[in-house]
């Protein structure tokens, strides 16, 4: 017959190399749980906002796209009269879009463009657009102007500047 254990080893606590064990087991289970539960929620939580919001995808997109330049012929117009005096604008504009696609919209249109912008250029005055905020504002307008669609149903234009690479005027 086998003897009893003693009252002491049942009583005996664990030894220090058992409980660092335990500890680095739970750390490890939880750690490995969070990343899974990280890497799951991050991926689904991705792909649902891409299905529900396909057209920031898209605008995403453009956005990295590296912007086009088209510069516009000379423009030439007679400024509104400043009480008696005449004074002429002649500036050279350039209108930054992303992607080619627009910047052959806006070539195709030229006609269009050209037409809205000296429109808008005729009927400025001379101190409308001396200075660096009315430059600001002119800018804003042409911008504005060119943002338009070129036909009734089309979507408008996707400009995003307007630049004044020569800006001077003259009294007549």
């Amino acid at each position: 017959m086998k003897a009893a254990a003693p009252p002491d080893a049942a009583a005996k606590p664990p030894s220090k190399k058992m409980a660092m064990i335990s500890a680095i087991v739970a750390v490890l289970v939880l750690g490995g749980g969070g990343a899974g539960w990280y890497f799951t929620q991050s991926k689904g939580g991705e792909e649902a906002e891409e299905t529900a919001k396909p057209s920031k995808k898209k605008k995403k997109a453009k956005a990295q796209a590296p912007p086009v330049f088209a510069p516009l012929e000379v423009f030439t117009v007679n400024l509104q009269p400043d009480g008696e005096e005449e004074n002429m604008l002649q500036t050279t504009i350039t209108l930054e879009m992303l992607g080619q696609e627009q910047a052959d919209l806006i070539k195709a249109n030229m006609p269009k463009v050209r037409s809205r912008v000296l429109l808008l250029l005729s009927a400025k005055k001379a101190s409308d657009v001396k200075t660096v905020e009315g430059k600001n504002k002119l800018a804003e307008e042409i911008l504005e102007a060119l943002k338009k669609p070129f036909a009734e149903h089309d979507e408008p234009q996707e400009v995003n500047e307007v630049m004044f690479t020569q800006f001077i005027i003259q009294s007549q």
